[in-house]
């Protein structure tokens, strides 16, 4: 699930871009709202976070503009704007939730959440690859109709693999994607991960799926299909 956070101060917006990247979502922060509207415009979000005073165009004219061109993705005004005709405003130019700083990061991910359980199921919603399948509303994952429990970051990990399919990616693509972090030859972080993501998805099953390419990266594809270098 890929959030797009809008919001100008720097120690709350990087503040949220590591919460909800260690809570599993995949987070583009932006600090202007120009930018942040071309963005809900033209990317396909799960959900936005939306402050209302911010640089070159505030959040209403922003929420205002990208309803009346039709895009219904889910937002929630995060803003020190705290008296009630301001949430009356936000919430009649279509935000679905609104809460005031300062705020309890446990309950803006529990509102966050709420939220995408609403939502109604979008194409595209449901990966698969041979007999694995990833519910992204559920954020739940198959193996021939038997659930496998996943962590957050696991789980994001998969996403990527399973988004990816029959594509060689390379560690340093890997870290960057599912932590946010540039990769250090030093650190062992993706080849753990790997290792107890191969454990719950391949280990009881007769087919292996995610595999290691020497020297280059790691693949899920099934069997017979040619990888390719992403």
């Amino acid at each position: 699930m890929k959030i797009l956070l809008i919001e100008d101060e720097g120690k709350i917006g990087d503040y949220l871009k590591r919460g909800l990247s260690e809570a599993g979502f995949t987070t583009d922060w932006v600090q202007d709202g120009l930018t942040g509207q071309q963005m809900a415009m033209e990317e396909d979000y799960g959900l936005v976070i939306l402050d209302v005073m911010l640089p070159e165009r505030d959040g209403y004219a922003l929420l205002r503009h990208i309803r009346e061109a039709g895009v219904q993705t889910p937002v929630i005004f995060l803003t020190a704007r705290d008296q009630i005709e301001d949430r009356v405003h936000g919430l009649e130019l279509g935000a679905d939730d609104y809460l005031v700083k300062p705020f309890a990061f446990s309950e803006l991910l529990a509102r966050l959440r709420s939220l995408l359980r609403r939502s109604p199921v979008r194409e595209g919603e449901t990966l698969q690859v041979a007999d694995l399948e990833l519910d992204l509303r559920r954020r739940r994952a198959f193996r021939k109709g038997q659930r496998i429990d996943l962590t957050a970051k696991e789980f994001a990990l998969l996403e990527l693999l399973m988004r990816r399919e029959g594509e060689i990616l390379p560690r340093a693509l890997i870290a960057s994607q599912v932590w946010d972090m540039n990769f250090d030859s030093d650190t062992n972080v993706v080849e753990v991960a790997i290792r107890r993501l191969r454990t719950k998805v391949d280990t009881d099953f007769e087919v292996r799926l995610i595999h290691t390419i020497r020297g280059m990266g790691y693949v899920l594809e099934p069997p017979g299909a040619a990888p390719v270098i992403a």
